[in-house]
């Protein structure tokens, strides 16, 4: 077997750093060598491993190795922190793995932050919107119906053209949408128009109905 070189590893200790620094502090990188079975280097050390530790990974080296990569799968680290990891083999020229790159990305605060916003977010302590309050509710029903109208042409408030807001207020004009006092100059806002645009565009409905 070829004597390992410490320059044939340099570049993925380059990637390593680079993918550590995208993802600090909740990401370690670590590069195993296999023809030392050795750990040759880490980037961001959050698992307490130092080089030169045994890698481990004996059954990579020597038989056929299919996979590019290996995972993502699931570890517990040191302080009890869950761990998700990736590992991708290195290969020299001729195809065979000379080192593997591991991925180690703590999740444990992107789940307390996950269960955070499932608490916030829960609708199980919701109620019903009481009638008293929102039996006249003009704004959510424009809302209501905006919204539904954009979806059905996949549309987004920010693409509608001229024509695309005139077809809009005749069809909110159709719904009774504008029997709300102040209709006429929340769809204007709403849709970024001229309140002197709105009212004419309702005029001509009206003069052609």
């Amino acid at each position: 077997m070829k004597p390992t070189s410490a320059a044939d590893l340099a570049n993925y200790r380059v990637i390593a750093d680079a993918i550590a620094t995208l993802f600090f502090p909740h990401a370690e990188v670590v590069l195993h060598d296999l023809r030392t079975q050795k750990v040759d280097y880490i980037a961001n050390n959050i698992s307490k491993r130092e080089i030169g530790d045994d890698a481990a990974l004996e059954d990579l080296l020597g038989g056929e190795v299919d996979e590019r990569s290996i995972g993502p799968y699931e570890k517990l680290n040191w302080d009890g922190q869950k761990i998700r990891s990736v590992s991708s083999v290195v290969r020299d020229g001729q195809g065979a793995p000379i080192a593997v790159l591991c991925i180690n990305l703590n999740i444990s605060l992107f789940e307390s932050a996950k269960q955070a916003l499932d608490l916030f977010l829960s609708s199980s302590k919701l109620i019903a919107q009481p009638d008293a309050l929102f039996r006249d509710d003009w704004q959510e029903r424009i809302n209501t119906f905006l919204h539904s109208w954009l979806r059905q042409r996949q549309l987004g408030l920010n693409l509608l053209t001229r024509e695309h807001k005139r077809e809009l207020v005749e069809a909110l004009h159709a719904e009774g949408a504008f029997k709300g006092k102040s209709a006429a100059n929340y769809v204007a806002n709403v849709l970024n128009m001229g309140r002197a645009t709105v009212y004419k565009h309702l005029k001509e409905i009206k003069e052609e109905g």
